[in-house]
This record gives structure tokens, sequence and C-alpha cells, in this order.
């Protein structure tokens, strides 16, 4: 297939089709518009209104006993009836996979077909009436995978909670601390299910993110498992809780060898050091002024530090009058420009695991919590950039510090053209055209809608899905001075217009029966 961009003329055609909603590539996204148009209030859906009646087993069967090759087919033949709903089938795509996908041995693989529901679900809430269809569609395939691995490995299925160790409403909370920090799986199983009924969701997040970020095993997953399941449930409602919760109690107690909590395993250690430091943080630590310069030094430790060195200087920065959201504009654009130094898994992981512990530290309302969350994540850094064996090396590329590099596109659709054709072929020279298009005042958000919509093309592997959700969040959470360098880094993994289209795009279109 000719590249579209072979001529100036191509490129223009490139960007007027994606910005305008409709794709050359592959056939286009087009034939989504077969299917129902999803409105933005719709996928949204507030907690008070997303209560399902218990006729959503059938839908959960449905996505669980009809095969791969045919469920995609099942499933957009009942939305054309209208007789499926997006948050119908939303709310089924999760039950499904926590109660057919085993988060074990390791809380990644194929548990992304869990963990990448949220992002397909944020990638719809961006894209067009017409477009929101396909992350979605992308998922339960991804599900039908995880599901068939699944069942090879073990046959594993969530059974049914033991309804005689349920603790009571008066229990519920300190059973389920007790058997997390006590690592029992049976105990936490039956814990979880009593918090599910009779704690609310904040009880139960400020619970879970602790547990969730507590450990450095599978690279950042527990933490991501928190917050996207959290996520999810304010949307499908909280009485579909109790598996979600049950899983992620069973996720979070993923470890190797002997009990941790009889042990000093290395992956234990930052929380545990900081839960002693977080103690020396002074009270009024919201109160610090911003500053740009104070961020760059925090960056600059970050590229040497070790973990405990890293949380040493977050607190000393705090205490010295500097601002949380200073500190973040820190790890999170340090957590990226490791990716620009070595794209991989475990580089990728410290954006996406940043996100969710930034994600948590916004959300909770404890004091604790969200040092905690902060720390952990100052922690995680250096612990990525060794896992990944990044060196700060003469001439390495950083993330504050690259130049922009200007294109030869006469207008801002040429140049975003411009930008993924670049990505395809060579990542750094894609990052510093992205830095001259963002500085030079043209559209982030015509950027990241490209950039969205390549995901939606080309993606293979969810954490395509993963990544571009994190970072296209992300970058509104990030102080001015510092997101256009944060998302002209994202470069570095997102799709270019050469990568070939993913083979989903076609079936799906298939069968929508465009």
């Amino acid at each position: 297939m000719r590249s579209i961009i072979d001529s100036r003329t191509s490129r223009r055609d490139f960007l007027s089709r994606t910005l305008e909603g409709s794709f050359a590539l592959g056939g286009g996204l087009a034939f989504l518009s077969a299917l129902p148009s999803v409105s933005a209030d719709e996928a949204k859906i507030s907690p008070s209104l997303v209560k399902l009646d218990d006729g959503i087993e059938p839908t959960v069967r449905l996505l669980e006993e009809t095969p791969r090759e045919r469920v995609l087919e099942e499933v957009a033949g009942r939305i054309r009836n209208k007789a499926l709903s997006y948050r119908e089938v939303l709310t089924a795509l999760l039950l499904a996979g926590v109660r057919n996908v085993q988060p074990r041995p390791q809380v990644g693989f194929k548990f992304h077909a869990v963990l990448v529901v949220n992002s397909a679900h944020l990638a719809s809430l961006a894209s067009g009436n017409s477009d929101r269809w396909l992350p979605i569609f992308w998922a339960i395939d991804r599900f039908k995978a995880s599901q068939l691995e699944t069942q090879k490995e073990s046959g594993w299925r969530m059974g049914a909670v033991d309804e005689s160790k349920v603790p009571t409403s008066e229990k519920a909370r300190q059973a389920f601390i007790d058997a997390m920090e006590h690592w029992d799986e049976a105990a936490a199983d039956t814990a979880a299910a009593g918090l599910a009924r009779f704690c609310g969701r904040n009880e139960c997040f400020e619970l879970f993110a602790r547990f969730g970020a507590r450990d450095f095993r599978d690279i950042g997953h527990k933490a991501i498992f928190v917050s996207n399941s959290f996520r999810l449930l304010e949307c499908v409602g909280w009485h579909n809780a109790e598996p979600v919760l049950r899983s992620l109690a069973y996720a979070l107690l993923q470890h190797e060898g002997g009990n941790p909590a009889q042990g000093d395993a290395a992956p234990d250690r930052p929380w545990r050091r900081n839960v002693e430091l977080v103690k020396k943080i002074k009270p009024a630590w919201q109160d610090g002024k911003a500053s740009e310069r104070a961020a760059a030094d925090l960056l600059s430790t970050l590229r040497t530090a070790s973990d405990q060195q890293a949380c040493e200087t977050v607190v000393d920065a705090l205490n010295g009058g500097l601002s949380p959201q200073s500190v973040w504009d820190a790890l999170l654009s340090g957590s990226c420009e490791l990716l620009m130094r070595k794209t991989g898994i475990v580089s990728l992981h410290s954006v996406t695991s940043s996100n969710a512990l930034h994600f948590a530290h916004n959300v909770s309302a404890e004091n604790e919590t969200r040092l905690m969350l902060l720390l952990q994540n100052a922690a995680f850094v250096p612990l990525f950039r060794q896992a990944a064996g990044i060196a700060d090396k003469p001439g390495a590329v950083r993330v504050d510090q690259f130049e922009a590099a200007a294109h030869p596109a006469a207008d801002a659709k040429d140049a975003l053209a411009d930008i993924f054709a670049s990505a395809g072929k060579d990542r750094i020279s894609a990052a510093k055209k992205a830095l001259a298009y963002l500085d030079g005042g043209q559209s982030a958000d015509d950027l990241m809608h490209a950039a969205r919509r390549l995901v939606f093309l080309k993606g293979n592997d969810a954490h395509d899905y993963k990544f571009s959700s994190a970072v296209l969040e992300d970058y509104r959470q990030l102080s001015p001075k510092i997101r256009n360098r944060y998302l002209a880094a994202a470069m570095f993994y997102f799709p270019g217009t050469s990568t070939p289209d993913n083979a989903l795009t076609a079936r799906t279109r298939a069968a929508i029966g465009a």
C-alpha cells in the first residue's frame, strides 16, 4: 500500500481526514457509522444513572460463551438492533474480565484484558460519537484472547464467595486491613466482599489505593488496576463492585516466594521506609510555591538517585516550600524521559503507573495516603530506571532540554502529517517537530486527536491504549511550561502513519456490515 506521506498533497489528505472523522488508511473508521452513535453523556453516565438491572448476566455470558471468532459479530448485531447500549457492553466487559481472567502469576500479561478496559473507555470518551465503539470492540477481542489463555493455563474462574466468612458491617474494614497486611488470600477475599456490601466507594478506594501502591512487584500494575477499576465502577455502578474488589484483593496479594509479611523483600522496602519518612513532612506541605527551577533540580536528581534518595529529596523539597504540583511535574516528566531514553515495556510502565498514582493522589481525601502515593511514585521512578538498565550518560536525551526542530510544512495540517510520518521512522525527530508545533501555538487537541485515531487503526497491544490514555490525560495535569515537552516526548511510543493497520479494524468493519 502506498504510504500517505509520499507527497505534500497526501499529507494534507491524511490530516484533513483524521481531524474531520474519516480516515483513509485501511478503509478508515467511517464504517463505524453503521452503529448507533454514542453520545458523550451516555458514555460518561453518573453513578446515579447507570444502575443496571439484574439482566446484565446474559450479556456477560454472551461475552464469556461466544467464540472469539464470532463475538464481535454477535455484539455488533445486538447493538445495531438496540438490544445493547454502550454502558451495558462496558459493564459486561469489566465483569466478564474479572470473572474469567486470573491476575496470576503476574498482574499483567493476559490480565491486560481487564487493565485496559478503562483505557479503552477513556479513549471512547475522548472520541467523536461515531468512533466510540472501536476501542470497546478492541477490548472485547482482547478479553477473548486472555480468557482462552487462562483456560489453557489453569481453567481458573472466580468462584462463589464463602458466605459464612464474610465479615459483618462493623468488622469488614478491619478484617480487610488485617488480611492484606498478613497477605492472607482467603481472608482478603471474604473481607473484600464485605467491603463492597457494607462500605462506600470512597472508603474502599482509600484502602485499596494504599495497598495497591505498597510494593513494586508487577512493575506498577497493582496501582494501575486500583485506579482503573475504581474509575470504571464510578461509571458502571457500585452495585457491580463485589467481583471487582475480590479480583483486586487477589491481584494485590500477588508475590513470589515466602509471605512478604514475614520477610524483607526488596519490592516492599520503599513503602516501609516511606511510612516513617512521611512523618517528617510538615503539615503545610500543600501550601508550597511552584518553582520551575526546583522541579528541574528534582528531575535531575531522579536521573541518578536511588529510590531512597529520591524520596528523601522530595521530603526536603516539600518541607522547603515547594508545591506538590512542581514535584509531580518532575515525576511525570521524569517517567516519560525514561521512555525517550529506552523505549520498551519497563519504561512504558513508568509512565502508566505514574498516571495511576497521580490519579489516586488527586482523588484521595486522606492526607497521609496522598503523601504516601507521592513518595511511592518518587521511589518507583528510580526503580523503573534501574529495572530498564538506563544510565544517565553524557549526551542522553533530556525531556526538559531537547530542542524543537522546525519542519517544512506550510500549515498546521501539513505539520501534523509530517510529525506522524516521522514517528514511524525517527522518534527524536518526531518529538522535536511535535515540540515546535506545540510551542508555536498550534492545537494540542488536534495532535492528541490524530494520535488517538492512529491507535484505533494501528494499535495491536493493550499498551497502545494504556499509554495513550495515560499521556493524554496527564498532559492537562502538568504545569504549562513542561506539558508541551511531555506530550512531544510521547512521540517515542505513539504509532506513526507507516505502522501497518491492525487486523481488527477490517474485522470490525465486516462485523458491522459496512
